[in-house]
């Protein structure tokens, strides 16, 4: 009887498992999968982001990324590993939603609740130009993450000389007046994250792209959830 019960759970337990893959679009992971053990600190799916409040399309704090990329990030975060370090992801797939909901906030020139914090020099009308929002995403092709390193004993972030989604110049990899610490620490991340196939984008020390990305010219808007 025993032995019947546990079949029936596994059974149920697998074909939950099933199920929620199908929720995906093909090629689609949860990277959890990938690597069980992942920090996570989805920032839209919580009010503590640029916006002020939850992002349209963020159903859960569930880590989406195309299979592709996830088995990059798993070999990162194997390496990193070694040292007593792992990585912390910010946001990976973004639906489209999302993006609409940021174009949305850009046009409301009154809304600043969370200027002092993320954007505390830079014209809310030039976030746009300046390269820090687009109506277009990578991270809506499924390819894109955004993260940092962390240590796995005390789980603190690694000094990157500002936080995630800082909207300025001190934000860019190519921004000196920065601590040799603070330097090496976004060094350290952009070399390990080239190694295995991403590419940085200069404005955003956080936020990297897969080059053999899969779905290079496909914007997806499925919620994650």
């Amino acid at each position: 009887m025993k032995y019947s019960i546990s079949l029936l759970f596994l059974f149920i337990n697998l074909f939950s498992f099933a199920q929620t893959k199908r929720d995906l679009p093909k090629g689609y992971v949860y990277l959890t999968e990938y690597i069980p053990h992942l920090s996570v600190d989805m920032k839209y799916f919580s009010n503590h982001n640029f916006v002020g409040r939850k992002i349209d399309g963020y159903k859960s704090s569930k880590v989406i990324l195309t299979e592709r990329a996830s088995l990059a990030v798993q070999k990162i975060e194997k390496e990193l590993n070694k040292e007593g370090l792992g990585l912390k992801v910010f946001d990976a797939y973004r639906p489209q939603k999302a993006v609409n909901h940021f174009k949305r906030w850009a046009k409301d020139i009154k809304d600043t609740l969370m200027r002092q914090e993320f954007y505390p020099r830079v014209d809310k009308r030039d976030l746009f130009k300046k390269g820090f929002i687009a109506s277009k995403s990578g991270h809506s092709r499924g390819s894109t993450i955004d993260l940092t390193i962390i240590d796995l004993k005390t789980k603190k972030e690694l000094d990157m000389g500002v936080a995630f989604d800082f909207f300025g110049e001190e934000s860019g990899h190519d921004y000196m007046k920065l601590t040799n610490i603070q330097k090496q620490n976004r060094i350290k991340l952009k070399k390990i994250m080239e190694k295995y196939g991403f590419r940085a984008y200069s404005k955003e020390w956080w936020h990297y792209t897969y080059n053999d990305e899969p779905f290079k010219d496909k914007y997806f808007d499925f919620d994650v959830k």
